[in-house]
C-alpha cells in the first residue's frame, strides 16, 4: 500500500508567531510562554500555561472548520458526558497570521489510539453514552461536510479509487463490505449531529489501575475527552458509527452497539452502513506512513472487518 502524505502547510507556524497574537490580542496571558504540543492534517497545537492550548489551522481548508467549532461547540458542549475543547478566547487574524485562531482549555490524556484495542474496549460504554448524547436531531443551519455524515453513494467513486491502493485478498473483502453498504437504504430521519471524525486519535484516555474485564496484561483504558471536532456536521450517523470497528475488539464492539441498540433516531440498515465506512476510514488509515498513529488504527479496522466478514 502506497503512504498518504499528510498535506502540506499553506501556513508556517511557530512559537513566536503564537506568543505574538497571544500578546496582541490577549495581553492577560502574554506571561505564558507557548510549547509546541502537536502538529495535525489541519491544525497546529501550542500549550499555553499549564491549563490552556492554542489551536490554529495550519492549511486554508482548516480554516472553515475551526470556524464550526468556534460557533456550534459551546452550544453542544453542555448535553455532552465527556469533556470537549470548548474556546476560551476567540483569536482573530493578525500579526502575518491569515486565520481566525483559538484558545482551549488543555485537556489531559494521551491518545486513545497509542493504547491496545483490547484496552479500549473498557470504554465502550461510555463512548455509546458520548454519541447517544451527541446524536440528535441538528438545525437547518448546523454545518455540511461533503464526505462525512452523507449518502455512501456520494463517496463510491473516492472510496474504490481508494480500496486500489489496498492488496488482495482485502481489497476484495472490502470491497464488498462497501457495496453491501451501498445496497442498503439511505438514511431516513432528520440530519443527526455528529462529531464527522471520532477515530482513536481524536479521543482522550486515562489508564485504569484495574485491569479487570480488560484483556489479559492490559490495563483499561478510561475516556476521558472527545476533542477535534474540526469535521463537525449533521447526517446518517452511521459515518460516525464506523469507529466500532476502530475501536475496539469483538467484545468491545458488542457492549458498545448493545448499548446504542434502543436509539430511535437510528434507521434501519444504520450498521450495515456504519461497516461500509469503516471500510473506506480504514482503507485510508493503513495508507498513512507507517509512523503515523493512525495507521495502526487502520490496520486494526481492517482485521476487525474481516473478522466479521
Amino acid at each position: 500500500m502506497n503512504p498518504t502524505p499528510r498535506p502540506a502547510a499553506d501556513v508556517g507556524v511557530d512559537p513566536e508567531l503564537v506568543g505574538a497574537l497571544v500578546r496582541a490580542q490577549f495581553p492577560d496571558l502574554a506571561h505564558l510562554e507557548p510549547g509546541f504540543a502537536d502538529d495535525g492534517w489541519d491544525n497546529v497545537i501550542y500549550r499555553l500555561g499549564p491549563d490552556l492550548a492554542v489551536r490554529l489551522p495550519r492549511r486554508d481548508v482548516a480554516h472553515a472548520l475551526l470556524l464550526n467549532e468556534m460557533r456550534w461547540l459551546p452550544f453542544l458542549a453542555p448535553r455532552l458526558p465527556l469533556p470537549v475543547p470548548v474556546p476560551v478566547h476567540r483569536g482573530k487574524p493578525g500579526e502575518g497570521y491569515p486565520y481566525h485562531w483559538v484558545i482551549v482549555p488543555w485537556l489531559a490524556g494521551d491518545s486513545a489510539a497509542s493504547v491496545p484495542a483490547e484496552a479500549r474496549d473498557g470504554y465502550a460504554a461510555v463512548l455509546a453514552a458520548f454519541f447517544r448524547a451527541l446524536h440528535v436531531p441538528a438545525p437547518a443551519d448546523a454545518p455540511r461536510n461533503p464526505v462525512r455524515g452523507v449518502p455512501l453513494r456520494d463517496r463510491d467513486q473516492a472510496v474504490r479509487a481508494r480500496f486500489q491502493a489496498v492488496a488482495a485478498p482485502e481489497r476484495v473483502a472490502l470491497l464488498a463490505i462497501w457495496e453491501r453498504g451501498l445496497a442498503e437504504a439511505a438514511h431516513v430521519g432528520p440530519r443527526l449531529w455528529l462529531h464527522g471524525d471520532p477515530h482513536p486519535h481524536n479521543m482522550l484516555v486515562n489508564d485504569d489501575a484495574s485491569d479487570a474485564g480488560a484483556g489479559a496484561g492490559h490495563a483499561v483504558a478510561r475516556l476521558s475527552a472527545v476533542i477535534d471536532f474540526g469535521d463537525l456536521t449533521a447526517g446518517d450517523p452511521a459515518s460516525d458509527l464506523a469507529v466500532a470497528w476502530l475501536h475496539f475488539t469483538p467484545r468491545g464492539r458488542t457492549e458498545f452497539r448493545e448499548r446504542l441498540a434502543g436509539h430511535g433516531l437510528y434507521s434501519p440498515g444504520t450498521w450495515v452502513r456504519a461497516r461500509a465506512w469503516a471500510a473506506n476510514y480504514a482503507a485510508l488509515m493503513a495508507g498513512l506512513p507507517a509512523g503515523d498513529p493512525l495507521h495502526g488504527v487502520g490496520t486494526h479496522g481492517i482485521e476487525q472487518l474481516l473478522q466479521d466478514s
